[in-house]
């Protein structure tokens, strides 16, 4: 019945994709967990080398594929779900789809399906490494699945090895009652910011709810914190990001300390949000046994997921894509945006669907503002074009360098019109705003398919 039933699942994924359907990346999970809902474990005791769980609100796709540059570099043989279905059921797809000789998978887990997925999966390392307000109406509150996922923790098998941002307080904290954690962290004092979002999120202290005092403000709520009431302070990190130079939209060279020895990367990512990426990337590779002499070179030849800092070449424009879908992740985008010299072209698009959040109040929260300042020409795009379009209006945006286009094609083409050859177009996209912008590039053959990357 088992064989059987993947036989069923694995002839869906196929049909979907000679129908123009999709890429088969979840269907086949759907149908399989009907059939046999323990399929995920049933397909993971395959493993030698059993699995890593890769979870946070931002950059866990991006740190997987890391994760993946640098195993693939010390010989394992890996399964992934690269196209970016990180549900149980997306999880499931990917361990079907696994080719026979794979030991271990290396799988992105989404915040809410990580217990279950847990639970089915028993991953030996479990990579945690942000949480930021995001998707209210499917999370809830931030601190919904900081409780959430202690209690995952609780229920660990002792041997499990955890890996946790040092910088964020919340996550830190999710490790301090367990024995052989891995903390990673950014220690370089150039990247501090002088003082924190106003959109920051983890604020207070995760023991005692007093206000956090921090030396160092990195990403939203993220940096050197402690707590003056109880004590209570960032752990030391094993893995440390000791020197970060961005350069600018092209990426940033980094040096990290290990208990083995320093990684030197020159990394083609941008942003200081890739340098976390980076250095969890690290830390990962470490707790599973990957050589650290191979881990520098594995982050430098690594390129950008779909979406998450590709670039894309059309009529002869460089266009710039920087997926974002909270204020925390957009701050980052419009950071990394301001970093370029030269006109600065912009396309900001807002989806309201289910895997982008329903609620858009969150564009209030993002400091949008330096761009009204310095971009050439903006464009506004997608289901909520006229939700941003009056949240830029309203932060002093001037009406005559705006452009609203909600279909993506329009958007392309006003972008285009408005610069010129050789110019960079930066494209700040919700998740299926970025799904369909990329469709657009696809069908005119200058991009891919999402599900054929690798």
């Amino acid at each position: 019945m088992r064989r059987l039933a993947q036989t069923i699942a694995r002839s869906t994924g196929r049909l979907s994709r000679r129908l123009g359907r999709g890429g088969g990346t979840t269907l086949p999970g759907v149908v399989l967990l009907k059939m046999r809902p323990r399929a995920a474990a049933e397909l993971a005791e395959g493993l030698a080398d059993g699995s890593v769980a890769i979870s946070a609100t931002n950059g866990k796709t991006t740190t997987a594929r890391l994760v993946r540059s640098a195993t693939d570099a010390a010989g394992i043989t890996t399964v992934a779900n690269t196209a970016g279905s990180n549900l149980l059921r997306g999880v499931t797809a990917a361990l079907l789809e696994r080719e026979r000789h794979a030991t271990l998978a290396i799988l992105e887990v989404d915040e809410a399906a990580l217990p279950a997925v847990v639970n089915q999966v028993s991953p030996h390392t479990i990579v945690l490494m942000n949480l930021f307000r995001d998707q209210l109406d499917r999370f809830g509150e931030l601190e919904t699945l900081v409780t959430t996922w202690a209690a995952m923790i609780a229920g660990l098998d002792p041997a499990t090895m955890l890996v946790l941002n040092a910088d964020d307080p919340a996550i830190a904290y999710l490790g301090f009652e367990r024995q052989g954690v891995v903390y990673f962290g950014v220690d370089d004092p150039s990247t501090g910011r002088s003082e924190r979002s106003h959109a920051a999120d983890s604020t207070h202290c995760p023991r005692c709810n007093e206000p956090l005092v921090y030396t160092l403000v990195g990403i939203g709520h993220m940096g050197h914190w402690r707590c003056d009431a109880c004590g209570l302070a960032r752990p030391s990190p094993t893995v440390s990001a000791v020197s970060v130079a961005v350069r600018g939209v092209d990426g940033f060279d980094v040096e990290i300390a290990t208990p083995d020895g320093p990684v030197s990367a020159s990394v083609s990512l941008p942003g200081l949000h890739n340098a976390y990426n980076v250095t969890a990337a690290v830390a990962a590779a470490q707790a599973i046994g990957v050589p650290t002499s191979v881990l520098g070179a594995a982050m430098s030849r690594t390129d950008a997921a779909f979406g998450r800092g590709e670039h894309i070449v059309v009529d002869d424009r460089e266009l710039v894509l920087l997926l974002a879908k909270n204020p925390a992740g957009a701050n980052e985008n419009v950071r990394t945006a301001l970093t370029h010299e030269g006109d600065l072209h912009v396309v900001v698009l807002l989806n309201d669907r289910t895997a982008d959040g329903q609620d858009v109040s969150w564009i209030w929260d993002v400091d949008y503002e330096p761009l009204f300042e310095q971009a050439t020409t903006l464009t506004v795009g997608g289901d909520r074009a006229y939700d941003l379009a009056l949240r830029f209006i309203y932060g002093g945006c001037p009406a005559e360098r705006l452009t609203v286009c909600p279909a993506p094609d329009a958007a392309l083409d006003n972008a285009l019109v408005q610069s010129a050859v050789g110019d960079t177009i930066f494209v700040l996209p919700t998740y299926t705003a970025m799904l369909e912008f990329r469709a657009e590039l696809v069908d005119r053959g200058v991009a891919h398919a999402f599900w054929e990357d690798a």
